[in-house]
C-alpha cells in the first residue's frame, strides 16, 4: 500500500515529506547528502578542492542559514537546490553541521 502511495504521489507531481524525512530520523540528511551531494563533493565529504569544495568543516565556515541559504539558492558552480523542501534542507545541513 505504501509503495502505491509513493507512486501515486510522485505522479502526480504532488511533493510531501514522509516520516522517512522527519528531523526524527538522523539517516534523512545522510541520504539527501547521498542522493545530491556526492557527485561533486564526494562521499567522504572531502570535494575536489578547489573546484568542488570540502564540505567535512563547512560548519565553522558558515552559519546555519547560510549553508542552508547555498544549498537552495546554489552559487558559483553549485546549482541551485531549489526543489528541495525546506525540511530536506534543514536535513542536509544537519548532517553537515556532524
Amino acid at each position: 500500500m505504501k509503495l502505491i502511495l509513493t507512486v501515486a504521489v510522485v505522479l502526480s507531481g504532488a511533493t510531501f515529506t514522509t516520516a522517512a524525512w522527519s528531523k526524527d530520523d538522523p539517516a534523512a540528511g545522510a541520504q539527501l547528502y547521498t542522493m545530491h551531494c556526492t557527485a561533486c563533493h564526494g562521499a567522504d565529504r572531502a570535494g575536489v578542492p578547489p573546484t568542488f569544495p570540502a564540505l567535512t568543516d563547512v560548519s565553522k565556515r558558515l552559519e546555519p542559514a547560510q549553508i542552508k541559504d547555498k544549498i537552495k539558492q546554489g552559487g558559483g558552480l553549485m546549482p541551485p537546490f531549489s526543489q528541495l523542501s525546506p525540511q530536506e534542507i534543514d536535513d542536509i545541513a544537519s548532517y553537515l553541521a556532524k
